[in-house]
């Protein structure tokens, strides 16, 4: 099986550097031309199935790269961003200490008060991931945010810490991964 995980296109939100976690906030149209040139790179591939968070901008990622309408896009709250708690809509660089040395190093530095854990994301995504595995999928395609992408990776990668924190995934990179007989390797990143 072929796993193809996404980052959403650009927001308002990213342009503006903002945590954006659960806002539901929709592609502008940077983030729109970002995903029709993700699926222009991938060529004519047909997806068995596309995933994506509930979130709207994670959902049209995926109708986009995926080439499906909206409607069969199949929605996932596993796969949903990091509840960023109090941070939400906060600067990048405007964050303290506490939430500034977890997102850089969260094998570290715990998750602040409001801030979804780690233990949380990684649990969520290999659940997620474990019954995928389970489908008859050839290719399939995930379509979802920067946060949760780096444990989907983790899992993908085998990862003993469950995580691939670095390098921070960019709007609309596409991250292929082979599963096979339980093992997983990351096959080729599409920039």
């Amino acid at each position: 099986m072929r796993i193809w995980v996404t980052r959403h296109g650009q927001t308002r939100l990213n342009r503006a550097k903002l945590m954006q976690g659960l806002t539901d906030e929709p592609l502008n149209e940077t983030g729109i031309r970002q995903a029709t040139e993700a699926r222009s790179k991938i060529g004519n591939i047909s997806f068995d199935a596309v995933y994506a968070s509930p979130l709207d901008r994670a959902v049209k990622t995926g109708a986009i790269v995926g080439g499906v309408d909206p409607a069969d896009v199949i929605i996932d709250p596993r796969i949903i961003e990091v509840d960023f708690g109090k941070y939400e809509q906060k600067k990048y660089f405007l964050l303290g200490p506490a939430m500034t040395l977890y997102w850089a190093l969260p094998e570290i530095f715990p998750a602040p008060k409001t801030v979804e854990t780690i233990a949380s994301m990684k649990a969520r995504s290999s659940e997620f991931l474990m019954e995928l595995e389970q489908k008859g999928y050839e290719n399939v395609l995930i379509s979802c945010h920067g946060g949760i992408m780096r444990a989907l990776s983790g899992y993908l990668t085998d990862k003993k810490n469950g995580l691939m924190w670095r390098p921070k995934p960019h709007n609309c990179e596409i991250r292929v991964f082979e599963s096979k007989n339980g093992k997983h390797k990351l096959i080729r990143t599409i920039k």
